[in-house]
């Protein structure tokens, strides 16, 4: 079978995770090809809105290629908690996910998938998912209506459906399951669906339940956060619930992990993680590389300079030119 070429920027970081300390991310699945087109993603609309999972790239490939970068950070002393697939589209689109996890638990380090939960109907998706150490699934409403207004799902997909496999896996995981609910202001952070979703949250029962607010420029741009008083409430619905709660709502920071070729790990950082513009020169000082790399990347058509909430913010382009 032959395998769409595998991209430069498909292994990134380690990047700084406000969940997992640092990341290395494995980009396995194309651009923007998602079952959902979330108003809040940080990548822009989605370009391939699919629901059947299929072939992407070569598993062989994916896993060589992570070998090697883990391999090149050991050498360099770098620390690595958690290798993290986490594409700029729905990992378990990718039918040889579970491939990928097994083949990779011989590096030592734990393995985790973060998801938007839409396929957890499936069987074949949890117990691949199940092969995972630390798994985050997405729960940003209770109810159909704003379930399709916040997170724009493929129109194969239920509601439903998602909501009985999330339950499902929760029961059958033997490793850390975690939840994101991101609240999108005057979108899904009334009280009556903050309380809705906790109270299937308690059902799930997360190790942890994260409230997340927009802190990178999202697709649409009339998104904003909810207020300071709306996450108070949510924290403490949630909380009223569900035994931990925690909110993401601060900069992850900026240790990211430099290769010395400057324009490649912005290219491939970005690919995945927006980066602000302080983190951006913290990484071009580790690389030993000044802002000219930036503005070339701009010139180029490369990069894309974004302002969210009085902070500048650079963006790997979607299309990139040729």
């Amino acid at each position: 079978m032959s395998h769409a070429p595998i991209p430069k920027e498909v292994i990134f970081g380690p990047v700084p995770s406000r969940r997992l300390g640092r990341s290395l991310g494995i980009n396995n699945i194309p651009p923007k090809t998602c079952s959902y087109s979330c108003v809040y993603c940080q990548l822009g609309r989605t370009l391939r809105m699919e629901a059947e999972r299929r072939d992407f790239y070569d598993p062989a490939e994916i896993v060589q290629v992570t070998r090697k970068r883990v391999g090149e950070l050991r050498d360099r002393g770098e620390r690595i908690n958690y290798l993290t697939f986490v594409p700029d589209g729905e990992p378990t689109l990718d039918l040889n996910l579970g491939r990928k996890i097994s083949a990779l638990k011989d590096l030592g380090i734990p393995i985790a998938v973060i998801s938007n939960a839409s396929l957890t109907g499936r069987a074949d998706v949890r117990e691949e998912l199940s092969a995972a150490d630390w798994v985050s699934l997405k729960v940003d409403a209770a109810h159909e209506e704003t379930w399709k207004r916040v997170n724009r799902p493929h129109k194969s997909l239920s509601l439903e459906v998602i909501r009985k496999g999330i339950l499902e896996f929760a029961r059958e995981f033997e490793g850390t399951l975690v939840t994101e609910t991101m609240l999108v202001s005057g979108t899904n952070d009334s009280e009556e669906e903050i309380a809705a979703v906790a109270e299937f949250l308690a059902a799930v029962k997360p190790k942890v339940a994260y409230i997340a607010i927009p802190t990178r420029p999202p697709a649409e741009p009339w998104v904003k956060p909810p207020s300071e008083e709306t996450l108070a409430m949510a924290y403490a619905v949630f909380s009223e619930r569900v035994p931990r709660v925690e909110l993401l709502i601060g900069y992850e920071g900026d240790a990211f992990a430099a290769s010395g070729d400057a324009a490649a790990d912005i290219l491939s950082i970005t690919a995945v993680h927006p980066l602000r513009e302080d983190a951006l020169r913290k990484l071009l000082a580790s690389d030993g590389a000044d802002w000219s790399v930036v503005e070339g990347l701009l010139g180029e058509g490369k990069l894309v300079e974004l302002e969210y909430r009085g902070h500048r913010f650079f963006l790997r382009a979607l299309h990139q030119p040729s």
